[in-house]
């Protein structure tokens, strides 16, 4: 959306296209459970409607409706009649944070330190995590459990702390050289390092350019990147969304770049919008045209030039392998097929289709933090699915399905591995070359 862009002075044919045929409803996680019109993404955009013809206030009620919605945009692949759902979605939750309807000490004080300094300031954000490394490593972490002292936290919190994820040793800065050739050159990309990738799953992002090399790509990737914005956008907060856009794309000679990757779904989706978002910037807006256009998911890049297969290698026995679809990948970007494609391309893995592949797993952004009851049952849900395949890997393309699927399986005792699909092949090109 664009910074300026509220419900009302939305270009009206966006709001009037639904057609209530409800072809969405039962794709909706939401409407799912309770049934409830008013949940449903139909209802939303009733909701969303009256508001932008004067109908109906910005009220508490209505804030805390959209922000019920997962954001997952199941209801775009349903759609018969193309709504884009995610701009509006964004747009109402804007609409909610500047009419403070739902303001508190408590929530002001959260978003501030969270989406205003954590997460606009990439280096106080590593800092964190070196001190949530050094936490862990020191045993600090297992002694306040062993203690149970986390039943001196507030109940919403307790959850929380038995989900803390691991922070990695490494940062992406330190695994990954700004500039890396391969042998031979036939393309020149930039790799978006993320946030919660660089500080949770730096390893991935050095996956990424590993397999990049091996497929004749040039890789460029700044080493301080900020967060994109995604997570301010999907909150409301469209203004450092803007802001951030700016800084990330300063970053990167775009004109120069074959393509800009990212291999967080959920970053991407918000990365692929940045042409509308700085539409009405005269500084900006040519260039983040351009970002838009060559803006791709990673999986989107090999399949379009080709991804090279790596060669066979003797294993004992195939790994079982089953997709969990990233909301924001599959219905968001509409890429489906591609990591597919990939994942059939790894010698001695054998790919087992998951039952409701594309049905959120509850992570969206911090839905599993704002809505955690909500969150837990679809979190089931997945598992069980997960269960009913076999397979003991289970491939995911973004960080925050990664965290909601591997707290959920060690809380219910499976053992599973939640890995990236391009980890695994990468590590099949390590195996290739006799490094693994």
């Amino acid at each position: 959306m664009s910074e300026k862009e509220s419900l009302r002075s939305l270009d009206y044919s966006i709001v009037q296209q639904c057609m209530h045929c409800g072809m969405c409803l039962p794709t909706c996680p939401t409407y799912d459970a309770t049934l409830l019109e008013r949940n449903s993404p139909r209802g939303r955009i009733s909701l969303m409607r009256a508001v932008a013809d004067g109908n109906l206030e910005i009220t508490k009620a209505f804030g805390e409706e959209m922000y019920f919605c997962l954001g997952c945009l199941a209801c775009e692949t349903a759609c018969p009649a193309g709504v884009d759902y995610a701009h509006l979605f964004e747009v109402a939750r804007a609409e909610v944070e500047s009419a403070h309807v739902l303001d508190n000490p408590q929530r002001s004080l959260i978003r501030s330190l969270v989406l205003k300094a954590l997460f606009t300031r990439p280096r106080l954000l590593r800092i964190v995590g070196r001190l949530l490394w050094f936490y862990q490593a020191s045993g600090a972490q297992w002694l306040f459990r062993a203690l149970h002292l986390n039943k001196l936290l507030p109940n919403r919190f307790q959850g929380l702390e038995a989900q803390t994820p691991a922070a990695c040793v490494r940062f992406s800065h330190q695994l990954i050289k700004p500039v890396e050739r391969p042998k031979i050159t036939k393309y020149r990309v930039g790799v978006l390092t993320g946030c919660v990738q660089d500080v949770l799953f730096s390893s991935i992002n050095r996956d990424t350019v590993e397999t990049l090399i091996a497929n004749n790509c040039e890789v460029h990737t700044p080493p301080v990147q900020p967060c994109c914005g995604s997570l301010h956008a999907h909150n409301g907060d469209i203004a450092t969304a803007g802001q951030l856009a700016r800084r990330l794309i300063d970053l990167f000679d775009v004109e120069k770049l074959d393509a800009i990757l990212t291999n967080a779904a959920g970053c991407g989706s918000h990365l692929k919008t940045y042409g509308r978002l700085l539409a009405d910037d005269p500084l900006y807006a040519e260039r983040a045209a351009l970002w838009s256009a060559k803006l791709k998911d990673i999986h989107e890049w090999l399949a379009e030039i080709g991804v090279r297969p790596p060669a066979s290698t003797e294993v004992e026995s195939q790994e079982v392998v089953t997709y969990h679809e990233a909301c924001h990948l599959c219905h968001g970007q509409k890429i489906t097929h591609q990591p597919r494609e990939i994942l059939r391309a790894i010698p001695g893995l054998k790919l087992v289709e998951l039952p409701e592949s594309t049905w959120c797993c509850g992570s969206a952004g911090i839905y599993n933090i704002t809505q955690p009851e909500m969150a837990a049952q679809l979190q089931k849900r997945k598992l069980e699915k997960i269960t009913s395949t076999g397979a003991k890997t289970v491939a995911t393309a973004n960080p925050g399905c990664h965290l909601q699927l591997q707290n959920g399986a060690q809380q219910a005792g499976h053992c599973f591995e939640i890995v990236h699909p391009i980890t695994l092949l990468a590590r099949a090109y390590r195996r290739e070359s006799g490094k693994l």
